[in-house]
């Protein structure tokens, strides 16, 4: 009986460790499954967020075609305003056999892209700061002339830290608006660039303008600042004691006055006055009186969306036409 007992116990253990290994199995079975399924899910979620991040890149080329051809546009309207006022001009002209002075753009060699009939006589050029991040101006030039100090030929600008907007674009939209604004108010323009493509170093933009008989250079820009709070408009003049230019300091401060205080009346924005500068290439490069318009702060919420608005932009250029004509002795 006893035996019988003792080869029980052996059978009943025997049957007990089995069953632990099978327990063990299954359970080990389990977690790899549980294992590949995870990685499976992990797996799913990484394609998800490459695909998201695939539209969302597409999304912003499309917005960036978008934009270009509403630029092209615009250039496109411009100019063929600009040739109807021509054509009138010219017709005007041959009836009064008063037309006998030469554009100031066949004297210089101008390919006559910017010529625009004028009938106040006075020519403006007009900047619009930056280019398209893909146009590569990471080459120096000197920061004037006969400097030692190499300074990179044009950079991308800032954007918008509210509505994405870039720099380049806002400052294209406004320059094309001004450019009309000018045209109808009887101005000949000159405009440095007409597209996000054009790489043009910033000495090259100063000695365009002159080259093509302009009598005054605005560049068109907008600010940043680290703070999120500063906001409002500036204009930037060379100092009084530029080692290149100190000649244009009266005229360019008078410019700078001028547009900063009719840019300002005409949005409201908060007049932070003129800065006094003589490391901008752009200014230092100049042979005729030049300013810099900082428009307002991309990163100030409301400044941002405010000029992000494209009829809040016609208001801006409108501001800075005021001051224009306020230099010229013209304002109404």
């Amino acid at each position: 009986m006893k035996k019988h007992l003792t080869v029980f116990y052996i059978l009943l253990s025997l049957l007990g460790i089995i069953a632990a290994i099978g327990i063990f199995i299954l359970g080990f079975t389990a977690l790899k499954k549980a294992q590949s399924t995870q990685e499976h899910v992990e797996q799913t979620l990484e394609q998800a967020e490459a695909q998201k991040e695939s539209l969302q890149a597409q999304e912003k080329q499309m917005k960036k075609v978008q934009r270009t051809e509403e630029q092209k546009q615009i250039a496109a309207e411009a100019a063929k305003k600009a040739a109807e006022e021509k054509a009138k001009g010219e017709a005007a002209a041959d009836d009064e056999d008063t037309s006998n002075k030469p554009s100031v753009f066949n004297s210089s060699g101008s390919t006559g892209e910017n010529v625009n009939t004028a009938s106040n006589g006075h020519v403006v050029c007009i900047d619009p700061g930056h280019q398209g991040e893909w146009v590569d101006m990471s080459a120096t030039e000197p920061n004037g002339p006969g400097s030692s100090v190499p300074k990179a030929k044009c950079s991308t600008g800032t954007s918008g830290s509210y509505t994405g907007l870039n720099e380049y674009q806002l400052n294209l939209d406004v320059s094309l608006k001004l450019q009309q604004i000018l045209i109808d108010r009887g101005y000949q323009v000159v405009m440095t660039r007409t597209d996000n493509d054009a790489a043009i170093s910033n000495a090259e933009r100063a000695l365009f303008a002159s080259d093509n008989g302009a009598e005054i250079m605005v560049r068109v820009h907008a600010n940043g600042d680290d703070s999120h709070t500063a906001s409002g408009a500036l204009t930037m003049s060379p100092s009084s004691g530029n080692p290149y230019v100190a000649d244009l300091y009266d005229e360019s401060n008078r410019l700078s006055q001028c547009i900063v205080d009719s840019y300002c009346a005409a949005t409201g924005f908060n007049n932070r006055g003129i800065i006094y500068t003589d490391d901008m290439t752009g200014i230092n490069w100049s042979k005729i009186p030049v300013t810099i318009v900082e428009m307002g702060f991309m990163t100030h919420e409301t400044d941002d969306r405010q000029m992000a608005d494209p009829a809040f932009q016609e208001t801006m250029a409108a501001g800075i036409a005021d001051g224009i004509d306020a230099y010229f002795g013209l304002a109404q």
